[in-house]
């Protein structure tokens, strides 16, 4: 895998926590308006972790959430805890406290990843496979390209201490993975250890890439991942969308970062 792909980070910080989840849910609310009037729905990529859930619990209460058609709205994950179906750590079960239950959405277009219960028993590799297939189905009913991974309006990730994005951890296999879509992640350096996730060539697919950073446990990861240009040491880096990437912080997280990377 080579270096960075796609478009060049641009940084947008926050004072607090609080402020940037409620200025990140109004701009979602804004990208996914004018993603439905250029192309009749909207495909958003959620993430889980603390700022992943407080974004959507911001979203639930955005006053300009009813400019959205929920009805068209398709709801992905860019990765998952591979549990039983409601298992409080799973980001599905967290989304849908904190945000799925509180909008019209319609059930056939929340897309969550497989669950350890599911009709894949305890095969992680078989529920991956799953997931990328219904990606392509969705891909070829329109906003796809050729079949491949489908193109998500707005692709979120959190960033995590040691620089993880979804469940593609440095130095990982999963994070070399250059050719399918979502794969099954086993030995996890975070628990549980087993997990499903979108692999780097399906994030560098979305049209516009997100990543979330609050907190000074996030600065450092944050300011070394914007220098770095090895993904597989540092997957944050290579976490980029085709047409936009954004660096989402509050001033925790950019603590340690130079005056001329805030642009």
């Amino acid at each position: 895998m080579t270096g960075p792909e796609g478009a060049p980070p641009h940084l947008v910080v926050h004072p607090d926590k609080e402020r940037m989840a409620r200025a990140t849910a109004a701009r979602l609310v804004t990208a996914v308006v004018d993603a439905q009037t250029a192309r009749g729905g909207a495909h958003v990529a959620l993430t889980g972790g603390r700022n992943g859930n407080a974004l959507l619990a911001a979203l639930a209460g955005a006053p300009g959430r009813d400019a959205v058609d929920w009805s068209r709205v398709d709801l992905w994950w860019g990765d998952e805890r591979f549990l039983p179906d409601g298992d409080p750590d799973r980001n599905h079960t967290q989304a849908r406290e904190a945000f799925l239950d509180a909008v019209p959405l319609d059930p056939a277009r929340v897309h969550p990843m497989p669950a350890s219960d599911g009709p894949h028993g305890d095969d992680v590799d078989a529920a991956a496979e799953a997931y990328a297939a219904e990606l392509a189905a969705a891909a070829g009913r329109g906003g796809g390209t050729g079949g491949g991974p489908l193109p998500f309006d707005v692709l979120l990730l959190g960033l995590g201490p040691d620089t993880h994005v979804a469940s593609l951890f440095p130095g990982h296999p999963a994070v070399r993975e250059d050719r399918r879509a979502v794969v099954g992640v086993r030995e996890a350096p975070k628990p549980p250890p087993t997990r499903i996730s979108l692999t780097l060539p399906a994030v560098r697919a979305a049209r516009e890439v997100w990543l979330l950073a609050a907190g000074g446990d996030k600065a450092e990861a944050a300011a070394g991942a914007l220098a770095a240009d090895d993904p597989l040491r540092t997957p944050a880096a290579g976490a980029r969308g085709r047409e936009r990437t954004l660096w989402i912080l509050d001033e925790a997280a950019a603590a340690l970062l130079p005056d001329s990377a805030r642009g």
